[in-house]
């Protein structure tokens, strides 16, 4: 009876490593969910969809969004954290998600470092610093003379507290030792409306986002945040080039799959997306958007969760923000 069982477990191994690794071999059999925890016409939505598309035209399967909303991104996070480890359902998501939520509410329970597969960060999107028009400060080294002449009295607003727009905001305070009140609202865009009308003087916010603010004069981009300039706005200087030594500060957008998806599958998909963004039309689009296109490989983008994880947690600690 022993004899009988070993053979079955060895049977049982034995098929199971086999479909594995047909799976592998035939990948994709079938169409592929996207899972995104962002709303239908958001950065990020919008950029994982170009991408996918022209993954689905080289794969020959067809890649389904499901937008699945709520609870910081936690729901969508969640549903793709639960899904099988067959490939065929991926999450497509930022670090506001998968960083910045975890680390901010305790109710969220999920480690991005450790609770999925990384495919590949897709791609980084460019931020700015950007001012109601009448505020008198119109460089970086203006803001941190008239922030130092008046501490505590210059207010700048954000998406709420935990946001990407505080951490921005926080770690510029960080790096020059200037100390601005934070105004949390329910939202970008009520926060951005509220620079544009001159309630609140500052913000920092998404290229993308502001864009349709600048050509009327309703905002003024003060710099951007990334190490280079920004293909969207080529005349503004970055921080760096405004005398913040080593400031880069960006949001990105990645791919991942459900912990224990094969690694034949990751590279499947990996291979995919990086194809994708060499594809000049994807990259036109993305440019577009103010997105640069990254593609790392999965080792890289898990370092990248790795840092981003410490990183974030180390600006929450230093500014005393107390997590929910």
């Amino acid at each position: 009876m022993r004899v009988l069982n070993l053979l079955a477990v060895i049977a049982w191994v034995s098929g199971a490593s086999f479909a594995q690794s047909q799976t592998a071999a035939d990948y994709p059999t079938r169409p592929i969910t996207v899972v995104m925890p962002t709303a239908p016409g958001s950065a990020g939505d919008v950029l994982v969809r170009i991408v996918t598309n022209k993954m689905a035209a080289d794969l020959g399967r067809t890649f389904v969004a499901e937008n699945v909303t709520g609870a910081a991104g936690a729901l969508g996070v969640n549903r793709a954290q639960r899904a099988a480890p067959d490939g065929y359902t991926l999450l497509g998501t930022g670090d506001n998600q998968l960083i910045y939520a975890p680390l901010f509410n305790r109710t969220i329970k999920f480690d991005a470092r450790t609770d999925f597969e990384p495919i590949t960060q897709v791609a980084t999107l460019d931020w700015a610093l950007v001012a109601n028009p009448n505020f008198p400060a119109k460089t970086v080294q203006d803001l941190i003379k008239l922030a130092k002449e008046k501490p505590g009295e210059l207010n700048f607003a954000s998406g709420g507290v935990g946001t990407a727009q505080q951490i921005a905001m926080e770690l510029l305070m960080a790096r020059t030792g200037i100390k601005l009140t934070h105004v949390p609202y329910r939202g970008v865009t009520p926060g951005l409306n509220d620079v544009v009308a001159g309630v609140v003087p500052l913000m920092f916010t998404a290229v993308s986002v502001a864009t349709p603010f600048l050509p009327n004069g309703h905002l003024r981009v003060i710099a951007t945040t990334g190490r280079t300039r920004s293909s969207l706005l080529p005349d503004v200087p970055t921080m760096q080039e405004a005398g913040i030594e080593g400031f880069e500060f960006d949001t990105w957008v990645g791919l991942l799959a459900p912990k224990g998806t094969p690694a034949p599958i990751i590279a499947r998909l990996y291979d995919a997306t990086a194809a994708a963004l060499k594809d000049p039309t994807v990259r036109e689009r993305l440019a577009a958007g103010g997105f640069t296109p990254v593609a790392s490989t999965p080792a890289e983008f898990a370092t990248t969760l790795a840092n981003d994880w410490k990183r974030i947690g180390d600006i929450i600690q230093t500014a005393g923000i107390t997590p929910n």
